[in-house]
C-alpha cells in the first residue's frame, strides 16, 4: 500500500511548560486508489462520463488450433505381431484406403491356416453326418442320444471355424479363397482409410508385438478449428457464425464457419469452439496454430471510449470516480481504479465487462486522461497529493 504523508502542526500550549508540540499524522492510501487536487485535475484533463449502453457489432479475435475428426484418424498395427518382411512408405506419403502399407511374416500363420483348413474339413464331415442322423431321427432309425451327440459335435466345429475365419480377417487373409496350395507365412498391413502418413515406425527385419503401432494416418478433408475463447465472450458466437483465420506466418486468409459450442465452461474459465474449414487449404495440418477473427453481430453492450481503458502489467482497468473530501484545508478528489474485460470493438468504442457485483448505473468513469491517473499511480507524488 502506498502512504501518502499530511503534516498537521498543532498548537498545544501546556499548562506547565508552555511548550508548542509538533504533532505528524500519517493517512494510508489503499493501492487502487489515486488523489488529486482540482488544478492537477486540470492539467491532466480529466473528464467523468458515464457507461453507454451501444449496439456493438464487430469482431472477436481468438486462439486456437486445426483437429481434424475421430474417423479420420487411424493407427495402424499387426494383430499377431511378427516381423516386417516389406514396406517402401515414408512420412508424409499420401495413401488410398486398402492400399498395402507393409508386408508381415509370422510362423503362426501357417499354423493358423492349416488348423483352419483341418477344422473346415472335420466341420464339413459333421455336417453332412448331422443331416444324414436327423432324417434318420425323422424316421426313428436312430436313437435321440445319438443325435444330440452329432449335433453338439456340428456346432463345436462350426464355432470353432467361424472363430478361425475371423482372426484369419484380423491378419488380411481371406479364409473363403484359402487352400492347402496357397498356405503363407506373410501377411499383408493394409490401410483401413485415405490420407497421408503421419508417423512410421518400421524397418525392414524389425519385429513388432500386437500393441505397437506401427503407422498412423490422417486424412485432411476433414479438418476442423478448436478455438478458446474467453467466458466473457461465450454468448457472442452462435452456431453458423463465419469467420477467416491466418496459419504460421502466412497472408492468405481461410475461411470456416462455426458448427458446434461447448455446453460448459473449462475449469480454466475458457470456452470452446469448433468450427467447420471451408474448402481446401494445402498448408493446412493436425496440430496447427491458428488466429481467428470472428465476425459478431450486433447487440447491446455497455462500452466506454478507447482511451478510457488503461493496460497494467497485463491487465485492463477503468478508473471510477470515488469521491470528494478535504485534507489540510485543500480539496481532493479520489479515484478508483477497477479491473475489467474487453470485448467487441466498434467505431472508437470497446465493450467493457465490469467486475461481478458492479452496477453500471450512476457510475462515473474517467473517460479523457485515464493515463495521467495511472502515471500518478506509479509515479507517487508527481500527480497526486
Amino acid at each position: 500500500m502506498k502512504k501518502y504523508s499530511i503534516f498537521l502542526l498543532l498548537a498545544l500550549i501546556s499548562c506547565n511548560s508552555g511548550k508548542k508540540t509538533e504533532v505528524i499524522t500519517e493517512e494510508v492510501i489503499p493501492e487502487n486508489i489515486v488523489e488529486m487536487r482540482a488544478d492537477q485535475i486540470k492539467l491532466a484533463n480529466i473528464q467523468t462520463g458515464a457507461l453507454e449502453l451501444r449496439s456493438m457489432s464487430g469482431t472477436l479475435q481468438v486462439n486456437g488450433v486445426v483437429a481434424v475428426a475421430p474417423n479420420s484418424m487411424a493407427t495402424v498395427s499387426a494383430p499377431m505381431g511378427g516381423y516386417i518382411k516389406s514396406t517402401n512408405l515414408m512420412p508424409g506419403k499420401p495413401v488410398r484406403k486398402g492400399q498395402i502399407l507393409a508386408v508381415i511374416e509370422n510362423p503362426a500363420f501357417i499354423d493358423l491356416q492349416q488348423n483352419y483348413l483341418e477344422t473346415k474339413s472335420k466341420f464339413e464331415f459333421a455336417e453332412a453326418d448331422f443331416k444324414r442322423q436327423s432324417d434318420l431321427y425323422k424316421s426313428d432309425a436312430t436313437s435321440l442320444k445319438i443325435m444330440q451327440q452329432v449335433t453338439s459335435d456340428y456346432q463345436i466345429l462350426k464355432a470353432q471355424m467361424h472363430a478361425m475365419e475371423q482372426k484369419l480377417r484380423l491378419i488380411g487373409i481371406q479364409a473363403s479363397s484359402l487352400t492347402a496350395d496357397n498356405i503363407t507365412s506373410t501377411a499383408s498391413v493394409v490401410s483401413p482409410i485415405s490420407g497421408f502418413l503421419k508417423t512410421v515406425n518400421v524397418s525392414i527385419g524389425k519385429s513388432v508385438s500386437p500393441t505397437d503401432v506401427l503407422f498412423e494416418l490422417v486424412n485432411s478433408d476433414q479438418l476442423f478449428l478448436e478455438l478458446t475463447l474467453y467466458e466473457k465472450d461465450a454468448n457472442k458466437v452462435a452456431i453458423g457464425q463465419h469467420l477467416h483465420f491466418l496459419i504460421n506466418d502466412e497472408t492468405e486468409e481461410h475461411n470456416a464457419t462455426i458448427y458446434q459450442t461447448a455446453k460448459s465452461i473449462n475449469a480454466d474459465k475458457n470456452y470452446k469452439v469448433y468450427a467447420t474449414v471451408n474448402g481446401t487449404c494445402k498448408n493446412l495440418l493436425p496440430g496447427t496454430y491458428v488466429n481467428a477473427i470472428i465476425e459478431v453481430s450486433g447487440q447491446k453492450a455497455t462500452a466506454l471510449p478507447y482511451e478510457a481503458i488503461v493496460s497494467f502489467e497485463d491487465k485492463n482497468y477503468i478508473f471510477v470516480y470515488e469521491k470528494e473530501k478535504t485534507e489540510g484545508g485543500k480539496a481532493f478528489t479520489e479515484y478508483r481504479m477497477v479491473e475489467v474485460q474487453k470485448g467487441v470493438s466498434e467505431r472508437g468504442f470497446v465493450e467493457v465487462v465490469l467486475p461481478v457485483g458492479m452496477e453500471a448505473k450512476g457510475l462515473k468513469v474517467v473517460v479523457k486522461g485515464a493515463y495521467n491517473l495511472l502515471s500518478a499511480k506509479k509515479n507517487a507524488g508527481e500527480m497526486a497529493c
